[in-house]
C-alpha cells in the first residue's frame, strides 16, 4: 500500500499562505513566487495544485466562509433563546476573543475589493453576503414581534447590520489603532435592540 495523498493538506497550506500574504500586501502583490515562499514550497508545486492565482483566491474565500460557519456553530452551542442566537451570530463575526482571526478579516477586506475587479470573485462574494443576509433576516424576525423575514423593516435592518459588519471589517483592517477596542459587536447589538424597541 502506498502513502496516503497529501494533496488536500498541500492545498490548505497554499490557501493559508495566500491568506498571510494578502493580509500583509494585498492580492495584486501576492505573486505565485511569494505565496510559494510563504508556504515553504516550490512555485511549481503551487501550479501543480492550482492552475491560477485566482483559483487559490476562490479556495481562500470558501475556506473563510467555512471558518465563519464553524465559529458561529461553536458560539451557538447550547443556545436556544432567539436573542442569544442573534447575539451569537453578531459575536461570531465581530467579537474579539480567542477565536478571532485578524488575518482573515484583512483578507476579507481585500476579497471585497477584488470582487469589484473580478466577476468570478464578485459572484462568490455576493453569494456569501446573500447567505449572511438571509440568516440575519431570520434571526431578526425571530426577535421582532409581529415581523416576518419579508417585512420591509426586517429586510432594511438586516441590510444595515450587514453594512455595519462589513464597515467594521474595513476599519479593523485599515484603522484598527484609532478605533475603540471591542466596540463593534456590542454596538451592533445595541443598534438592533434600539431599532426594535426591545
Amino acid at each position: 500500500m502506498g502513502r496516503p495523498s497529501n494533496t488536500e493538506q498541500r492545498k490548505q497550506e497554499i490557501v493559508e499562505a495566500l491568506l498571510r500574504v494578502m493580509s500583509e500586501c494585498g492580492y495584486e502583490k501576492a505573486s505565485i513566487q511569494i505565496i510559494a515562499k510563504e508556504a515553504g514550497l516550490a512555485p511549481g508545486l503551487i501550479h501543480y495544485h492550482f492552475k491560477t492565482k485566482q483559483e487559490i483566491l476562490l479556495a481562500l474565500v470558501n475556506w473563510i466562509a467555512f471558518s465563519a460557519t464553524e465559529r458561529l456553530e461553536k458560539m451557538s452551542e447550547e443556545v436556544s433563546d432567539p436573542w442569544e442566537k442573534l447575539g451569537a451570530f453578531i459575536n461570531a463575526r465581530l467579537a474579539k476573543g480567542e477565536t478571532e482571526l485578524p488575518q482573515v478579516v484583512s483578507a476579507w477586506v481585500v476579497i471585497a475589493g477584488e470582487s469589484i475587479r473580478q466577476p468570478e470573485i464578485k459572484e462568490v462574494y455576493q453569494g456569501l453576503i446573500e447567505k449572511q443576509l438571509e440568516m440575519l433576516k431570520t434571526l431578526i424576525a425571530e426577535v421582532w414581534q409581529g415581523k416576518s423575514i419579508e417585512s420591509k423593516e426586517v429586510v432594511h435592518l438586516s441590510a444595515i447590520i450587514i453594512a455595519a459588519m462589513e464597515g467594521a471589517f474595513q476599519l479593523s483592517a485599515t484603522a484598527n489603532e484609532i478605533m475603540p477596542k471591542n466596540y463593534a459587536a456590542q454596538s451592533v447589538l445595541a443598534l438592533i435592540k434600539n431599532h426594535i424597541g426591545a
